[in-house]
């Protein structure tokens, strides 16, 4: 019994020591306290800022009207009414307007046709034809929503002795369609698994670098075991990110006034799988790394793919079944979904049971995968211990 206590204490001992290194290691080396304190402290506030306010306003628009008709003109006065475009011009020929879109002075052109009033009023589908320069999306939508609504209203006016019944859209847990409120959680979320990753594979990179037999782990008593050597490391990373989870998850959103419906407790709860999936994750993907640049070179291109399979900006119905299966390895697409149904679509915890459950599969599925190649290296660092020994 007393030896098991003494295994127990000594196991704790390497493990608070293994801790304690990876700290020292972590706030002594510059690149990996830019990925782990000032990238997620200040990324969230720059995109914040960059998509605030969330929605844009008055775009200019240039109208050709062909039509020349109370229609035509009606429909113009409504679009120029909406909140979302501004008419600053009327041309004659498309080539003017053309030509004011080059200039910038316009974003976008509305040309309604010759034949637009007669097809109105004699119940054929009347058509207008919108050209827009898609060198900003936030510009194409807001012609779009505004032309939309035109000519929604224009409809309504003309159909209502006919309408049976009245209709209202209204926009749930975005309710001003903002691309901030939209985006923004998707993001905070992959900082956190993205920042891992690359300061992990940094830290690994550069004890690559400082030993000849090039071993993730020093020859020190204190790293003879697999099991203290993962849960000093894991520790060192779970203190460091459980600050950044309430800045990125909590704080900011609260700055930015971005949709929180969820409770604190409900957001802690879930981020705790998340954080430990990640961390382990980024540990066993660390063992790929020879050099410190590695990170940047293999970690930092997949930010932009797995936003995508996140299944925040593309539907996951619509995603094929190969790269679904793909998303699954990853642990933000479970933490982008289940975060996005929390705070912004008010979901309890039960509701999410999914995402939360795959969140603590995949973190013991990478604490095994990190445990096993851990376990490999103190083989590989005992063995070069004893050849040292013998020699």
């Amino acid at each position: 019994m007393n030896k098991l206590i003494n295994i127990i204490k000594g196991g704790i001992s390497d493990s608070f020591h293994v801790w304690r290194a990876e700290l020292d290691h972590t706030f002594k080396d510059l690149g990996v306290v830019i990925f782990f304190i000032v990238v997620p402290l200040i990324y969230p506030v720059l995109y914040g800022l960059i998509y605030n306010p969330e929605v844009v306003r008055k775009v200019p628009v240039v109208v050709v009207d062909q039509s020349q008709t109370s229609s035509s003109r009606s429909f113009v006065r409504k679009l120029g009414a909406t909140a979302d475009v501004a008419v600053i011009a009327h041309c004659p020929e498309m080539e003017e307007a053309k030509r004011l879109v080059d200039k910038k002075e316009a974003y976008g052109i509305l040309l309604i046709p010759s034949e637009f009033s007669r097809q109105l009023h004699t119940g054929q589908k009347a058509t207008i034809q919108l050209f827009c320069d898609m060198g900003s999306m936030l510009h194409y939508k807001a012609i779009l929503m505004a032309s939309t609504e035109a000519s929604m209203n224009l409809g309504r006016e003309i159909h209502i002795l006919t309408e049976a019944i009245p209709y209202e859209s209204i926009s749930l847990y975005n309710t001003q369609s903002g691309f901030s409120s939209f985006l923004l959680p998707a993001i905070l979320v992959l900082v956190i698994q993205q920042t891992l990753l690359l300061g992990v594979g940094m830290l690994a990179g550069t004890s690559r670098e400082r030993t000849r037999s090039g071993l993730l782990i020093p020859s020190g008593k204190q790293y003879r075991g697999t099991l203290r050597v993962v849960f000093g490391k894991a520790m060192a990373y779970l203190l460091i990110y459980a600050y950044v989870a309430i800045w990125t998850l909590l704080i900011v959103p609260h700055i930015f006034e971005l949709p929180q419906i969820a409770p604190y407790g409900n957001t802690l709860l879930f981020s705790l799988p998340y954080l430990l999936a990640c961390i382990f994750f980024a540990m066993s993907l660390s063992f790929i790394i020879k050099s410190r640049e590695t990170p940047m070179l293999v970690f930092v291109f997949t930010s932009v793919p797995l936003v995508f399979l996140s299944g925040v900006s593309w539907p996951v119905s619509a995603i094929p079944v190969f790269w679904k299966w793909v998303s699954y390895l990853f642990p933000s697409t479970f933490g982008v979904q289940g975060y996005v149904k929390l705070n912004s679509m008010g979901a309890k915890l039960s509701e999410i049971s999914f995402e939360y459950k795959m969140l603590w599969i995949l973190t013991g599925v990478y604490f095994v995968i990190t445990c096993i190649l851990y376990r490999w290296q103190v083989h590989k660092a005992d063995k070069k211990r004893l050849e040292k020994s013998n020699f």
